[in-house]
């Protein structure tokens, strides 16, 4: 059988990523047709600000100053990248600037306690020893402090912490022997194997501790505990103990058992940390066609199909409740008696106090449900509601944000899940629409809306369902379709709020045609292969509030990046360097700062308007593997408008095809690559200690290229990081400092 990881998100188009909206949501492009020609757009013109962009500069850039920022240089001297950006690479280790050095810190296996013996990274390892383990395909992570009693939070100790952090995915050939690898057989799993692969997803909760300048994990510490795909989960907001979430392990709705393909993450203005569900749909077995026409339609709708799951987990053996709740297909006589309804219980953000080891993860149905890429707090003002914003990472999907009811108190703090069932249960929830012109607005996916409640295609009972199947709601809207959205990130300068947007290769396909906010189609060569197609290298999407109020309803927005290589491929007989740059080059990047496929994105607390970007890409990795860059970008129409042209776009034959969009000022030397992964790698995850002297980042699936024919012969592994020799790959986290003891990057 083909054993090539079926929800890794490294390749171009991968199962849970390849998206399932079939709606009629616009992509504008017949609202452009009135817009600008290329002629009267140049690349980098100002001009559109100045006629029929005259509003994007009034709400964008006039708005009384109350963003924060400021452009002169003489109130705070500008800020810097001091490190020479670093080469592109194809070598099997981390590469950093001169100056720096990567030290790996938690690894696939590493026991988190004093009682589990080492890992030994054969497959040998035991089932049951995975609940005290690092977990696998390390991911998004946040760092909490400890107070100097140790016994809760202080965001300001540099010495002494919590990393909560996510396991989104298996590298599954690497956790099992070379004998369990030849005889694994999706329809008729070992129950040991599935178990092993059940507790390597999930969470890791652990203390760090830095002792003679180096930062280690505290295996004694109480503190340190798994979250797996197992581990009992309460329900919480609107649809707890709804009808779509009973099931026979919760007959009343109210909990489930465990969280799944944890993969971007957030935290709170109270110290919790938000884990966020993405992929999970491909992981269940369903006979689709047992359910209602009804639930046919929302499962559908995301992804849900009728196979054996990614892995196979429901066909374990011996069988039992553990293995049946991976199978939605409809076995018994009502909801309570089979697991029709688990997939409903996935796709949630998920808040995990590190602070209280006894308590059960909370799944905030308020924030809906979808291929959760974050939950990322705008700036907190104390007598305001807190606004979160979240991507949904599939092709064609939307981008959200949750308004909470309840205003900022900073006496909740310190009030743990309390303050989250204050802040994250009662709220509203908003989906982005990106117009042609610049502006955006915000949708309330709402029952009393007379789309959502009038919607042919999904008959909508209540509010919970609205949230349970908001992709359903958002279509109804008509919701911007965008280019897999995944990490937000929120500029504390100026409250500009950035999200990346991986890749899409439907972009431009029949129903799904270009528009602003996701304009251009064409086609890349990566070693002499059949080329890529659609929006290859993935873009960078921005925007900023009116009257730059989180809790406003309509905002403007330009493109602040567009990945891209620096030159045309010279294979690529499809384009001139001329077009090249004027068309897919369209942020000006060099040898320096090209990249593909922006995945990871945070902005430093230390550090205010420095930005980090990771890579997850499969086009570009011919000429480099994943990376981190560090950026130092400006503000929402500090660039102009630009008309793209795609060529051969499918939906209209062999015609080009013009798209008006907006492009922030090429970024320069305020972009420069800071490190490169090992092969086979994604770059993701990211924190840092309060004073900005170590960054943590992940190393995630370092040699997943790797076949399962090649198990037995450790010399055809793609990747040997971090132990090197012979070993098996893992994935790591690793610790990167500054020689000289100051802060990482400036």
């Amino acid at each position: 059988m083909n054993d090539k990881l079926p929800m890794t998100k490294r390749e171009f188009q991968s199962a849970d990523d390849t998206g399932h909206n079939n709606s009629d949501s616009p992509s504008f492009t017949s609202i452009l047709e009135a817009r600008m020609s290329r002629r009267s757009v140049l690349k980098g013109s100002l001009g559109l600000l100045t006629t029929s962009m005259l509003s994007f500069g009034i709400a964008g850039c006039n708005d009384g100053g109350s963003d924060g920022g400021s452009d002169d240089d003489n109130e705070t001297p500008p800020l810097t990248l001091s490190f020479n950006p670093i080469a592109k690479s194809l070598a099997d280790m981390v590469v950093v600037p001169a100056g720096y050095t990567a030290t790996p810190l938690y690894r696939l296996g590493d026991p988190i306690n004093t009682s589990t013996p080492a890992y030994l990274n054969d497959g040998t390892d035991t089932a049951a020893s995975f609940q005290y383990r690092c977990g696998d395909h390390n991911d998004g992570m946040s760092y909490f402090g400890l107070n100097s009693a140790g016994n809760g939070w202080d965001a300001a100790n540099a010495e002494r912490g919590i990393i909560c952090m996510n396991h989104e995915n298996i590298t599954r050939i690497f956790l099992h022997t070379p004998a369990e690898v030849a005889a694994y057989n999706v329809s008729a799993r070992v129950a040991a194997e599935v178990d092993k692969e059940v507790h390597a997803h999930g969470v890791s909760v652990i203390e760090i501790q830095k002792k003679s300048g180096a930062f280690a994990l505290n295996t004694a510490s109480s503190f340190n505990r798994r979250i797996t795909a197992a581990t009992p989960c309460d329900i919480h907001g609107p649809a707890r103990g709804h009808a779509q979430m009973v099931t026979a392990y919760s007959p009343n709705g109210t909990q489930t058992r465990g969280t799944l393909n944890n993969c971007a993450n957030g935290d709170t203005p109270w110290g919790t940390y938000l884990t966020c569900e993405e992929n999970w749909a491909g992981y269940f077995k369903s006979g689709v066609a047992t359910h209602t026409a009804q639930e046919q339609v929302a499962m559908q709708r995301y992804g849900i199909t009728s196979s054996n799951g990614s892995y196979g987990w429901a066909n374990a053996t011996p069988a039992g409740d553990l293995y049946d709740r991976w199978n939605a297909s409809v076995t018994g006589a009502s909801a309570n008696l089979d697991y029709r309804n688990i997939t409903n219980t996935f796709g949630w953000v998920v808040e995990v106090d590190p602070f209280n080891p006894t308590a059960a993860p909370r799944k905030r149905t308020a924030l809906g449900r979808m291929g959760h890429e974050g939950c990322n707090c705008a700036k907190v003002t104390a007598g305001k509601p807190l606004v979160f914003y979240m991507g949904d990472d599939a092709q064609n999907e939307y981008i959200y944000k949750y308004v909470s009811a309840a205003n900022w108190d900073p006496a909740d703090a310190n009030k743990g899940l309390a303050a989250g069932d204050k802040y994250l249960d009662n709220g509203s929830f908003y989906v982005a629409r990106f117009n042609a012109d610049g502006t955006g607005n915000w949708l309330k996916l709402d029952i009393a809306q007379a789309a959502i409640a009038g919607y042919a295609t999904y008959s909508f009972t209540d509010q919970a369902d609205v949230l349970i199947n908001c992709r359903l709601a958002a279509d109804a809207l008509g919701a911007t379709k965008m280019d897999r959205p995944e990490w937000a990130g929120i500029n504390p300068v100026n409250g500009d709020v950035y999200v990346t947007l991986t890749n899409n290769a439907s972009r431009g396909s029949a129903g799904k045609g270009l528009d602003a906010a996701n304009p251009r189609y064409y086609q890349d060569s990566k070693g002499g292969n059949s080329p890529n197609k659609g929006n290859v290298n993935g873009h960078i999407v921005r925007w900023r509030e009116n009257g730059s109020d989180p809790t406003a309803t309509s905002f403007v927005w330009d493109v602040y990046l567009f990945g891209a290589q620096a030159k045309a491929d010279a294979a690529n007989v499809n384009y001139d360097e001329a077009f090249y740059q004027a068309h897919i080059n369209l942020s000006d990047l060099t040898d320096d700062n090209d990249f593909s496929s922006p995945d990871g994105l945070w902005f430093s607390r230390k550090t205010p308007g420095l930005m980090w970007l990771q890579t997850d890409d499969g086009a570009y990795t011919d000429m480099t593997n994943c990376m981190l860059l560090a950026a130092l970008p400006g503000t929402v129409s500090d660039g102009g408008a630009v008309t793209v042209t795609s060529k051969v776009v499918p939906a209209n034959g062999d015609a080009d095809q013009n798209v008006t969009t907006y492009v922030g000022k090429a970024p320069g030397d305020k972009l420069k690559r800071f490190l490169v992964g090992p092969k086979g790698c994604e770059l993701t995850g990211i924190t840092e200690t309060p004073d900005g002297k170590a960054l943590f980042v992940n190393i995630q699936h370092p040699g997943e290229n790797t076949t399962a024919a090649d198990i037995g012969t450790p010399a055809n592994y793609q990747s040997h990081y971090p132990d090197g020799g012979t070993a098996r790959p893992r994935s790591t986290t690793i610790v990167i400092t500054r020689n000289d003891g100051g802060p990482v990057g400036v």
